[in-house]
Protein backbone atom coordinates (compact mmCIF):
# COMPACT_ATOMS: atom_id res chain seq x y z
CA UNK A 1 0.00 0.00 0.00
CA UNK A 2 1.24 3.50 -0.82
CA UNK A 3 0.64 6.68 1.13
CA UNK A 4 -0.67 8.44 -1.94
CA UNK A 5 -3.96 7.36 -3.48
CA UNK A 6 -4.38 10.12 -6.10
CA UNK A 7 -8.11 10.23 -5.26
CA UNK A 8 -7.72 13.78 -4.01
CA UNK A 9 -6.05 15.03 -7.16
CA UNK A 10 -9.42 16.33 -8.34
CA UNK A 11 -9.67 18.66 -5.33
CA UNK A 12 -11.98 16.44 -3.28
CA UNK A 13 -11.48 14.50 -0.08
CA UNK A 14 -13.18 11.49 1.45
CA UNK A 15 -15.36 11.77 4.53
CA UNK A 16 -15.65 9.49 7.55
CA UNK A 17 -18.40 6.93 6.79
CA UNK A 18 -18.21 7.76 3.08
CA UNK A 19 -18.90 10.53 0.66
CA UNK A 20 -16.61 13.11 -0.91
CA UNK A 21 -16.52 16.90 -0.74
CA UNK A 22 -14.30 19.63 -2.08
CA UNK A 23 -11.16 20.13 0.00
CA UNK A 24 -12.13 23.74 0.61
CA UNK A 25 -15.62 22.83 1.84
CA UNK A 26 -16.57 23.99 5.34
CA UNK A 27 -16.09 20.49 6.83
CA UNK A 28 -12.48 20.00 5.69
CA UNK A 29 -11.76 23.60 6.71
CA UNK A 30 -13.08 22.86 10.21
CA UNK A 31 -11.49 19.48 10.78
CA UNK A 32 -8.31 20.67 9.06
CA UNK A 33 -8.02 23.43 11.65
CA UNK A 34 -8.65 20.84 14.38
CA UNK A 35 -5.84 18.75 12.90
CA UNK A 36 -3.55 21.81 13.04
CA UNK A 37 -4.50 22.23 16.70
CA UNK A 38 -3.65 18.58 17.43
CA UNK A 39 -0.22 19.09 15.90
CA UNK A 40 0.39 22.36 17.72
CA UNK A 41 -0.59 20.74 21.01
CA UNK A 42 1.87 17.98 20.11
CA UNK A 43 4.62 20.59 19.87
CA UNK A 44 3.64 21.86 23.32
CA UNK A 45 3.56 18.31 24.67
CA UNK A 46 7.04 17.62 23.28
CA UNK A 47 8.31 20.86 24.84
CA UNK A 48 6.84 19.77 28.19
CA UNK A 49 8.95 16.59 28.21
CA UNK A 50 8.42 14.66 31.43
CA UNK A 51 6.38 17.44 33.03
CA UNK A 52 2.90 16.21 34.08
CA UNK A 53 1.40 18.88 31.83
CA UNK A 54 2.35 16.63 28.88
CA UNK A 55 -0.24 14.06 29.99
CA UNK A 56 -2.92 16.75 30.15
CA UNK A 57 -2.07 17.82 26.62
CA UNK A 58 -2.21 14.23 25.39
CA UNK A 59 -5.73 13.93 26.81
CA UNK A 60 -6.74 17.01 24.82
CA UNK A 61 -5.21 15.63 21.63
CA UNK A 62 -7.27 12.47 22.01
CA UNK A 63 -10.44 14.50 22.54
CA UNK A 64 -9.69 16.51 19.42
CA UNK A 65 -9.66 13.30 17.38
CA UNK A 66 -13.29 12.86 18.49
CA UNK A 67 -14.17 16.39 17.37
CA UNK A 68 -12.39 15.90 14.04
CA UNK A 69 -14.24 12.64 13.37
CA UNK A 70 -17.54 14.40 13.97
CA UNK A 71 -16.64 17.26 11.64
CA UNK A 72 -15.39 14.83 8.98
CA UNK A 73 -18.75 13.06 8.82
CA UNK A 74 -21.50 14.03 6.42
CA UNK A 75 -24.61 15.02 8.41
CA UNK A 76 -26.54 12.16 6.78
CA UNK A 77 -24.20 9.75 8.58
CA UNK A 78 -24.21 11.41 12.01
CA UNK A 79 -26.48 8.69 13.35
CA UNK A 80 -23.46 6.36 13.05
CA UNK A 81 -21.30 8.45 15.40
CA UNK A 82 -20.63 7.25 18.93
CA UNK A 83 -20.69 9.79 21.77
CA UNK A 84 -17.22 10.33 23.19
CA UNK A 85 -15.63 8.21 20.45
CA UNK A 86 -16.57 9.99 17.22
CA UNK A 87 -19.02 12.63 18.49
CA UNK A 88 -18.34 15.37 21.02
CA UNK A 89 -20.43 15.36 24.18
CA UNK A 90 -21.51 17.74 26.94
CA UNK A 91 -19.42 15.57 29.30
CA UNK A 92 -16.30 16.46 27.34
CA UNK A 93 -17.15 20.14 27.80
CA UNK A 94 -17.87 19.76 31.53
CA UNK A 95 -14.60 17.86 31.95
CA UNK A 96 -12.74 20.88 30.62
CA UNK A 97 -14.74 23.20 32.86
CA UNK A 98 -13.74 21.15 35.91
CA UNK A 99 -10.10 21.25 34.86
CA UNK A 100 -10.27 25.02 34.30
CA UNK A 101 -11.80 25.49 37.76
CA UNK A 102 -9.09 23.34 39.34
CA UNK A 103 -6.33 25.36 37.69
CA UNK A 104 -7.83 28.74 38.51
CA UNK A 105 -8.58 27.67 42.08
CA UNK A 106 -4.92 26.68 42.44
CA UNK A 107 -3.21 29.58 40.71
CA UNK A 108 -5.83 32.24 40.02
CA UNK A 109 -6.15 34.26 36.83
CA UNK A 110 -3.78 36.95 35.58
CA UNK A 111 -4.77 40.47 36.50
CA UNK A 112 -2.97 42.02 33.52
CA UNK A 113 -2.81 41.44 29.78
CA UNK A 114 -0.67 38.37 29.11
CA UNK A 115 2.10 38.51 26.52
CA UNK A 116 2.81 34.91 25.45
CA UNK A 117 6.35 33.64 25.91
CA UNK A 118 6.79 33.35 29.68
CA UNK A 119 8.26 29.89 29.04
CA UNK A 120 8.74 27.73 25.98
CA UNK A 121 5.98 25.34 27.07
CA UNK A 122 3.54 28.17 27.80
CA UNK A 123 4.34 29.83 24.46
CA UNK A 124 3.68 26.57 22.61
CA UNK A 125 0.39 26.12 24.47
CA UNK A 126 -0.62 29.71 23.64
CA UNK A 127 0.10 29.10 19.95
CA UNK A 128 -2.04 25.96 20.10
CA UNK A 129 -4.79 28.01 21.79
CA UNK A 130 -4.91 30.44 18.88
CA UNK A 131 -5.20 27.55 16.43
CA UNK A 132 -8.04 26.10 18.50
CA UNK A 133 -9.79 29.47 18.19
CA UNK A 134 -9.44 29.24 14.40
CA UNK A 135 -10.86 25.70 14.52
CA UNK A 136 -13.76 27.05 16.55
CA UNK A 137 -14.48 29.76 13.96
CA UNK A 138 -14.32 27.24 11.11
CA UNK A 139 -16.62 24.91 13.05
CA UNK A 140 -19.17 27.68 13.58
CA UNK A 141 -19.23 28.21 9.82
CA UNK A 142 -19.57 24.48 9.16
CA UNK A 143 -22.44 24.16 11.63
CA UNK A 144 -24.25 27.08 10.03
CA UNK A 145 -24.07 25.35 6.65
CA UNK A 146 -24.89 21.80 7.78
CA UNK A 147 -27.18 22.34 10.79
CA UNK A 148 -25.11 19.67 12.55
CA UNK A 149 -25.75 19.03 16.23
CA UNK A 150 -23.28 18.09 18.93
CA UNK A 151 -20.97 19.88 21.30
CA UNK A 152 -18.06 20.64 18.97
CA UNK A 153 -18.27 24.44 19.20
CA UNK A 154 -18.72 24.37 22.96
CA UNK A 155 -15.83 21.95 23.32
CA UNK A 156 -13.48 24.07 21.19
CA UNK A 157 -14.54 27.23 23.00
CA UNK A 158 -13.86 25.68 26.38
CA UNK A 159 -10.63 24.09 25.14
CA UNK A 160 -9.23 27.50 24.22
CA UNK A 161 -10.02 28.69 27.75
CA UNK A 162 -8.41 25.55 29.18
CA UNK A 163 -5.26 26.04 27.14
CA UNK A 164 -5.09 29.66 28.27
CA UNK A 165 -5.12 28.75 31.97
CA UNK A 166 -2.86 25.75 31.35
CA UNK A 167 -0.30 28.05 29.73
CA UNK A 168 -0.50 30.41 32.70
CA UNK A 169 0.03 27.49 35.07
CA UNK A 170 3.05 26.40 33.00
CA UNK A 171 4.52 29.87 33.48
CA UNK A 172 3.87 29.65 37.21
CA UNK A 173 5.30 26.10 37.37
CA UNK A 174 2.07 24.96 39.03
CA UNK A 175 0.72 21.86 37.40
CA UNK A 176 -2.76 20.60 38.22
CA UNK A 177 -3.59 16.96 38.65
CA UNK A 178 -5.15 15.16 35.71
CA UNK A 179 -8.63 16.45 36.49
CA UNK A 180 -9.54 16.53 32.81
CA UNK A 181 -10.88 13.08 32.16
CA UNK A 182 -10.06 12.00 28.64
CA UNK A 183 -13.00 10.66 26.73
CA UNK A 184 -10.79 7.67 25.98
CA UNK A 185 -11.19 6.51 29.57
CA UNK A 186 -14.97 6.43 29.18
CA UNK A 187 -14.90 4.85 25.74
Amino acid sequence: MKIYTKTGDDGTTGLFYGGRVRKDDTGPEAYGAVDEAVSAIGVARAAAGDDPIADLLLDVQRDLFVVAAELATDPSNHHKLQPGVSKSTPEMVSGLESAIDQITDGSGLPTEFVVPGGSSVAAAIDLARTIVRRAERRTVTHLAVTAMDGSAVEYLNRLADYLYVLARSAEDAWVPSRAHQSNQEGA
